[in-house]
């Protein structure tokens, strides 16, 4: 009998048996090869917009995924640098061999942990209450609380051309049973789609053909506890690369679009609106001269170029036809073809903002089978999914993050409130508090509740209060700070981003809300050691004062309807004066609280006023 039962271990799977077992909980993971677990079947990346942002959330929890990716990364970029701190984000192009095996290794020596190579076939219920797994030889694992973490693995199907053949990523088996399962206890799922390019042999590709992308020259990391010494040194990054389709592509892809599997009729499941396959590409934007596309290294340990942004089900035979229509790649040799995968997902308005089902007790799910996308996404759900049910064995209530807190928070509103019918993804448009969510302060938004949640030590705390209160200290300083016109570095520092000199002394923190203007910078020109981590922050919150302390009053009016609770047995078919689609979509989705029920599609103002007589 365990505590938490993880089946998969995946980029959520791995998350979710970590957080249980940070918590001391008897937690067991089931996977059917370990060796692939963290695996990246797809992208070898983590990181990107909005999701550089939810990796460093992951780290304030105390989650694995940050320091891996630091770790085993072969370049490191900070995007979105030209525009304002709310769209930041950090990407790291991985090692997917060195990022696996880090994974296995910290599984293995992880406390409270036991891990075992086996295939989920049924899951266990009792009395609505989920009490464990059976397992394709017929062992039964009994656990208090289950985490379902399968991502594309459930009901798999590889789609290429006119083929259609079970299985699941990297030709792994897929677990054929479990969703049905899942439909006979009551929990709804439907079919989704996602897809991957081909590979390339790198000495076949002709670079010079395709612009170079390089790394950012700064230091960063998702994981406030890497350093430098810890990461891959500037000079030996490893170079992206950026092409386009050609014309030649567009007129192979649409005289063959009726071989894609997209369009042959084979596919049955919705695809990503956001990472659609090339061919989808080339039929929603047929003005569209030409296509973004990246050269990508996978690892060090073979060959391999992964080409971003040209998934595709075409057979292969016209891959190589494509392929070979791209600049610089008129020779390429392809030494994995490109494929779709259709998987079954469940429907996410059946779970909690806990991420535990309604319909079935002590089930928890997290990663793809939530109908989301990416690695970071499932990361962050199997996180929360882990703490929540460690959590739900102590009887105490779960760890919900709100909108305004974290990106976490704002998808798994999205998806127990709205829920999703395609591969859902987080973008920076998603967040309405994004000025709030930065890649800067993910540690001073979620630490404390990392540490009050069981998830954060004592000593990575007490690093954090320090840091807390140097900031403090500093904030205070620089009022007091004057830049005199007698300052003649920073004079000639001013004049070299293309300001006038001061004609008259100005507090520091009057200086820096200029733009361009580093504090960092100009607190070294007057003598004084601070640390840059401390003066970017600093530096942010002063610039930005104004619009963030908006985002932070409009954040509390959301965070008062957030108080209100709504009972969960509410009859909201018989409810008076509520709209028949209210009546409808509050009986189906049951939100926790008020605020909750102001974002289901459909619920309108007057329907809130009544709901919030009954809450009082």
């Amino acid at each position: 009998m365990y505590d938490v039962l993880v089946v998969g271990a995946g980029h959520a799977g791995i998350e979710a048996a970590a957080a249980a077992a940070r918590k001391n909980k008897k937690t067991m993971l089931v996977t059917g090869n370990l060796d692939f677990a963290g695996s990246m079947p797809c992208n070898p990346s983590i990181g990107g917009p909005a999701k550089g942002i939810v990796v460093r959330e992951i780290d304030a929890l105390g989650g694995l995924m940050p320091k891996a990716a630091d770790q085993t990364a072969l370049q490191v970029k900070m995007l979105n640098t030209s525009k304002g701190p709310g769209v930041w984000s950090l990407r790291v192009q991985s090692d997917k061999e060195a990022y696996k095996r880090w994974m296995k290794n910290a599984l293995k020596h992880m406390e409270h942990l036991d891990l075992l190579e086996s295939q989920a076939a049924r899951l266990l219920v009792e009395d609505g209450k989920a009490i464990g797994i059976e397992c394709t030889d017929g062992t039964r694992i009994l656990s208090r609380t289950v985490i379902l973490t399968t991502g594309t693995y459930m009901s798999g199907t590889i789609l290429k051309g006119h083929t259609a053949v079970e299985g699941g990523p990297d030709q792994q088996p897929t677990l054929t049973s479990l969703s049905q399962s899942l439909r006979d206890a009551g929990l709804p799922t439907f079919r989704l789609k996602t897809g991957t390019p081909p590979r390339i042999v790198r000495d076949t590709i002709d670079f010079s053909k395709a612009e170079v992308q390089k790394g950012s020259e700064e230091f960063y990391s998702f994981s406030t506890e890497s350093t430098s010494e810890e990461m891959i040194s500037k000079s030996d990054e490893l170079d992206c690369y950026m092409i386009h389709t050609t014309p030649k592509t567009h007129e192979i892809i649409r005289n063959h679009l009726q071989d894609s599997a997209m369009y042959s009729g084979l596919v049955k499941g919705v695809g990503p609106r956001y990472c659609p396959s090339i061919e989808d590409k080339l039929v929603r934007f047929a003005d569209k001269e030409r296509h973004q596309l990246f050269l990508e290294p996978e690892t060090l340990d073979y060959d391999t170029i992964y080409v971003q942004g040209f998934s595709t089900s075409m057979p292969e035979d016209v891959q190589e036809l494509m392929v070979h229509s791209l600049p610089g790649l008129e020779h390429a040799k392809i030494l994995k073809y490109a494929y779709a995968i259709e998987y079954d997902a469940i429907d996410p308005l059946t779970m909690k903002p806990s991420l535990e089902s309604k319909i079935v007790e002590n089930l928890f799910t997290a990663g793809q089978i939530n109908g989301t996308s990416g690695y970071e996404e499932a990361a962050g759900q199997g996180l929360m999914a882990g703490v929540n049910a460690a959590l739900k064995t102590e009887g105490k209530d779960p760890l919900i993050l709100g909108r305004d807190e974290a990106y976490i928070g704002v998808m798994i509103d999205d998806l127990s409130t709205k829920g999703t019918s395609e591969p859902y993804r987080l973008l920076t448009s998603r967040a309405e508090f994004r000025l709030l969510l930065r890649h800067d302060n993910a540690d001073l938004r979620l630490m404390k509740k990392g540490h009050e949640a069981g998830l954060i030590d004592e000593a990575r705390y007490q690093k954090f209060l320090n840091k807390v209160e140097q900031i403090e200290q500093w904030t205070k300083r620089i009022e007091e700070v004057k830049v005199s016109i007698h300052d003649d570095l920073v004079q000639e520092y001013l004049v070299s981003l293309g300001y006038e000199p001061l004609t008259r002394s100005l507090n520091l923190s009057e200086l820096i809300k200029r733009p361009k203007i580093s504090l960092y910078h100009v607190a070294e020109l007057l003598g004084l050691s601070m640390d840059k981590e401390i003066a970017d922050e600093i530096e942010i919150e002063a610039r930005y004062a104004g619009y963030i302390e908006k985002s932070k009053k409009d954040a509390e009016r959301m965070r008062k309807l957030e108080s209100r609770r709504l009972s969960y047995d509410l009859d909201y078919l018989n409810m008076d004066n509520l709209a028949l689609e209210a009546r409808q979509k509050l009986d189906k989705i049951r939100p926790q609280t008020l605020g909750q029920a102001s974002r289901i599609s459909g619920i309108n103002p007057a329907d809130i006023a009544v709901l919030s007589m009954y809450a009082r």
